[in-house]
């Protein structure tokens, strides 16, 4: 798709039933022969108590100069460990170590394709994003790495516009970015993520 198409096809009151019957329909692509390490992101999603909808968790990442996203929008996740008998409780275990949520297995709602940094000077990594649905908005307890957290309407993120470019003055350059919140960018790989997400809930 097109980016000057991206925007055209928006989707209102978007369902758990809506999201699923997408993800059964688009099979994972998977890299076969992953460089460097592993992660996994989850996304979060819960009805919107006050309208039709499903909202979608967000983090600021905390300045710390060892981590290549310091101070940006993300998903939770992170990297897997050994301990971990999967991706998919690598992205169980990194939530419930960054804001106190313990996501259950019947609340995954699918998974979306792997995605590797397209920057070298990234780590080489790569990203599998696992798809949530929750009955309502539950408690979270951010840890330190966490500075904010924020519930963004999904209908926000598919309306056309939403998708701009935006400054990142720490590299002196433009990316796409999603503006959430207090205008807080939404770009680099979680901007990606979002992006094949939105694009596959537009499609059905």
């Amino acid at each position: 798709m097109r980016d000057s198409d991206r925007h055209k096809k928006t989707v209102t009151a978007i369902t758990f039933d809506h999201l699923k019957e997408c993800l059964a329909h688009h099979p994972p692509r998977r890299i076969a022969e992953p460089r460097g390490w592993q992660a996994a992101v989850a996304l979060v999603l819960v009805p919107n108590t006050g309208r039709e909808g499903l909202d979608l968790l967000l983090i600021k990442r905390a300045e710390n100069p060892r981590d290549p996203w310091s101070g940006q929008m993300a998903l939770p996740g992170g990297r897997w460990e050994p301990g971990d008998p999967s991706l998919l409780e690598t992205a169980v275990r990194e939530t419930r170590e960054e804001v106190g949520l313990d996501l259950a297995p019947g609340q995954l709602l699918g998974e979306l394709d792997d995605l590797e940094p397209r920057t070298r000077t990234l780590p080489q990594l790569v990203v599998r994003p696992f798809v949530f649905g929750l009955g309502s908005k539950p408690p979270l307890n951010p840890s330190p790495e966490v500075a904010l957290y924020l519930w963004v309407p999904l209908e926000e993120l598919l309306a056309e516009g939403s998708r701009q470019e935006a400054e990142i003055p720490a590299l002196g350059r433009s990316f796409p970015a999603y503006m959430v919140g207090a205008g807080y960018p939404v770009w680099g790989m979680t901007e990606r993520i979002l992006s094949r997400f939105l694009d596959l809930v537009r499609q059905r």
